[in-house]
């Protein structure tokens, strides 16, 4: 952990939402003037869109599966390397992946490959994380603020169904074998992250989600609520009183967990987390 050059990480599951969480972060950057260099998870994949294509059929000959989730297709150690050379010095090597032709034009790659390595962080004041794999146990001593977004798992898989088959074109088919596939990796490698997380918000329907595979909507978050579990409140000076009070419709149900709408989601993130963001910042000057 670092004071001088902390890391933040943002993780999630595939369809969890963790853009909501990236959106209110970059908000509360922009009031604190904070200059945060930002890296997406998805860089620190093992293999690119084709090679991963090529390395599924090598897995399915052998009887086996292959998912974006588990340790064979990702570098957990790279994501550590970075926090840590970050945290150390301010600095760390890091790529983009290139997800389609609008990013092809800016990066000068095209759709599906990585760009090459590159040292990132100069100048910044943060380094900012958002991905699947921001906790795993390899990079988690090393990151200074550890977020989960973590949507109840029914909830999960109704928002990436609609996610996929609406805006990337997938069939509802190919999303749940999709889901099926990753299955034991999600147990295995997503899921234990959110154990040691500093804080979590969760949200949970308030519709019937029994069987996410023939879900017509995605329940609004007016038909949500949102569940925020702060691991150890004294740490991060979280005042729970004040919070009530901003909170329209907000209660608490463990001494560290706080219940509220989910369409104040973004509000109660906002007011969590900029106290914490400011007091960082201003160890940091301290430093």
């Amino acid at each position: 952990m670092s004071v001088k050059h902390p890391v933040i990480s943002v993780t999630g599951s595939s369809g969890a939402g963790t853009s909501t969480a990236k959106i209110a972060l970059e908000h509360i950057f922009r009031r604190e003037k904070v200059k945060a260099a930002i890296v997406e998870g998805d860089c620190f994949h093992r293999f690119d869109r084709y090679e991963f294509r090529e390395k599924a059929k090598e897995f399915a000959a052998a009887g086996k599966r292959l998912s974006h989730f588990s340790d064979e297709a990702n570098l957990f150690d790279r994501i550590a390397a970075l926090f840590r050379d970050y945290g150390e010095t301010g600095k760390g090597l890091a790529r983009h992946y290139v997800h389609d032709e609008t990013e092809a034009e800016l990066y000068g790659v095209e759709p599906g490959r990585f760009t090459e390595w590159e040292e990132i962080g100069e100048g910044s004041d943060f380094l900012f994380y958002e991905g699947l794999h921001g906790n795993v146990e390899e990079a988690s001593p090393y990151a200074d603020l550890k977020i989960g977004i973590v949507p109840v798992v029914n909830l999960e898989w109704i928002q990436k169904i609609h996610r996929d088959t609406g805006m990337r074109g997938y069939s509802t088919e190919a999303v749940v074998d999709n889901i099926l596939a990753r299955m034991h990796d999600y147990v295995h490698f997503i899921t234990p992250q959110f154990t040691y997380t500093d804080i979590n918000f969760q949200r949970v329907p308030l519709v019937d989600t029994s069987n996410p595979f023939v879900a017509r909507d995605v329940p609004t978050p007016d038909e949500s609520m949102m569940i925020i579990r702060i691991r150890k409140p004294e740490q991060w000076g979280i005042d729970f009183p004040y919070l009530l009070a901003m909170l329209n419709g907000s209660f608490m149900s463990r001494r560290n967990t706080i219940v509220l709408p989910s369409s104040k989601m973004a509000l109660a993130m906002e007011l969590i987390l900029t106290p914490i963001v400011h007091e960082m910042l201003e160890k940091k000057k301290s430093a």
